[in-house]
């Protein structure tokens, strides 16, 4: 009997802690930690191009026209912009937006506003309110806007002719878009 109190004893007192949570514990996390480390340096190494943008479908607030980013690709630049009725910045923002649309239309640049959380009638309402020349569409339920990393409004997403994510901005833009396509259509082209 004293064998077993013994040992039962010396269990519980600590003398193999090392297999729960002691220094073998240790040993596997640092390895877990350098393993990730070394994963994350791979990843950002790796590759210097932007990530694909995902492909939608939306109909436009004219209910005749839908617009679809696929067909878009290798042909413009995409300039999306997640705005919304009650957005205040998104309305001072408006009138600009639809000069950048304006001067860059003939470049082979598409913008195209989709209304987030709202309603048809609301979003004619801002179009009509702030003379909107610019295509817009609806995602009321953020189904586009989820894919594309929506942060709340105005949020705006570039998206280059190979259909690759360059930027995307939250807050106000326009200059700063502006300046990106510039760049963007003065680039040379890339021979694979």
């Amino acid at each position: 009997m004293a064998f077993l109190s013994s040992r039962s004893r010396s269990f519980t007192s600590g003398h193999y802690t090392r297999w729960s949570r002691g220094e073998g514990y240790g040993y596997y996390r640092r390895v877990i930690r350098f393993l990730a480390a070394v994963l994350l340096l791979a990843l950002a190494a790796g590759s210097d191009a932007a990530p694909a943008a995902p492909g939608f479908k939306v109909r436009l607030i004219d209910g005749k026209t839908s617009v679809d980013s696929r067909d878009l690709i290798g042909k413009k630049v995409l300039v999306l912009r997640f705005q919304a009725s009650y957005c205040k910045a998104c309305a001072k923002e408006s009138p600009a937006l639809s000069r950048l649309f304006e001067k860059y239309r003939s470049r082979n640049v598409e913008v195209l506003a989709l209304h987030v959380q709202d309603t048809v009638a609301d979003t004619r309402a801002f179009a009509r309110r702030y003379k909107a020349t610019y295509p817009i569409g609806l995602d009321p339920r953020l189904t586009i806007g989820n894919t594309f990393g929506f942060k709340g409004t105005p949020y705006t997403v570039v998206i280059d002719q190979k259909g690759e994510m360059v930027a995307q901005i939250h807050g106000e833009c326009v200059p700063r878009v502006s300046r990106l396509l510039d760049e963007l259509l003065n680039k040379p082209a890339e021979r694979s």
